[in-house]
């Protein structure tokens, strides 16, 4: 008896027609192609974890800095006017690997600086860092940058971190291969990203503190073991704002209580960093 070559039995196909049956089935377009990938996650064919990365890996490609990047106002920036003992607070405070460095102008970045540079100076005193002798170059991007090719560009060259900018020139913001990375993989996490409220109080030397200005009046209080009211505000920034009556500029200080509140960071709407220092003449009475 013989037996027909052209069928295996399964349905009674020949190879051929499932052949062609396969190449029918083929995603035309990204959204079958997601459909595709999400049934086979259903199926357990696909752990959840990988469809993530793959669509997250996909996104990208449609995605631009602008999207992503971390504003203006948020920017962690050192002053190269300053001296290291004058901005070292805000950096502590940022706990971040890099920081752009400016010049008079918010728009004038002059380069980029790396924490880790400074380093050898603790042993050989601090007052002798020269920003100037430390400054990375920075690397410009406009907002309508896909993220698919920026992150090519950071692999290529190897940089970290790059300066957005708007169509007139200005600085509109930054972005980081971090970034970038999390729209893909989700986010990601290290060993200095906590979500304890003793975050918000950082020591910063024998009589000095950083705090977040969003710190709640009460974690405030029961921490120095202060008796601010916490019936008008629920934050600490509130009260230091409320103190000088109007918005404040960074660097200006005010005197609370037994407390003298530096503001280390604010933007056009609110105080954002506070570097806190017992007031000495009321603590040594």
């Amino acid at each position: 008896m013989s037996e027909d070559r052209s069928t295996n039995g399964q349905g009674g196909k020949s190879w051929l027609e499932r052949f062609a049956q396969a190449f029918s089935d083929e995603p035309k377009d990204r959204s079958e192609l997601l459909a595709l990938l999400r049934n086979a996650e259903k199926s357990q064919v696909l752990d959840p974890e990988a469809l993530g990365i793959i669509e997250g890996a996909m996104e990208v490609s449609d995605m631009q800095v602008r999207e992503i990047m971390i504003p203006r106002p948020q920017m962690v920036v050192i002053n190269s006017e300053l001296s290291p003992k004058e901005f070292l607070p805000e950096m502590i405070a940022a706990a971040h690997s890099r920081f752009p460095v400016i010049g008079e102008s918010p728009d004038e970045v002059t380069g980029i600086m790396l924490a880790k540079d400074l380093l050898p100076y603790l042993i050989s005193g601090i007052d002798n860092f020269d920003i100037s002798n430390h400054l990375r170059k920075a690397t410009f991007v406009p907002e309508s940058k896909r993220l698919n090719i920026l992150l090519e560009e950071f692999r290529a060259n190897r940089n970290h971190m790059a300066i957005v900018v708007d169509e007139y020139g200005g600085i509109a913001g930054l972005v980081t291969i971090e970034d970038v990375l999390e729209q893909i993989v989700g986010e990601i996490e290290d060993e200095y990203d906590d979500d304890d409220d003793d975050s918000q109080i950082k020591k910063f030397d024998n009589n000095g503190f950083i705090v977040k200005a969003l710190t709640p009046i009460e974690d405030f209080n029961n921490y120095f073991d202060a008796k601010f009211d916490d019936d008008d505000f629920d934050t600490i920034g509130g009260i230091v704002t409320q103190s000088f009556g109007r918005l404040p500029q960074k660097e200006e200080s005010v005197e609370v209580g037994n407390f003298i509140f530096k503001v280390l960071n604010a933007d056009n709407r609110r105080i954002r960093l506070l570097q806190v220092t017992p007031n000495q003449d009321v603590s040594d009475e």
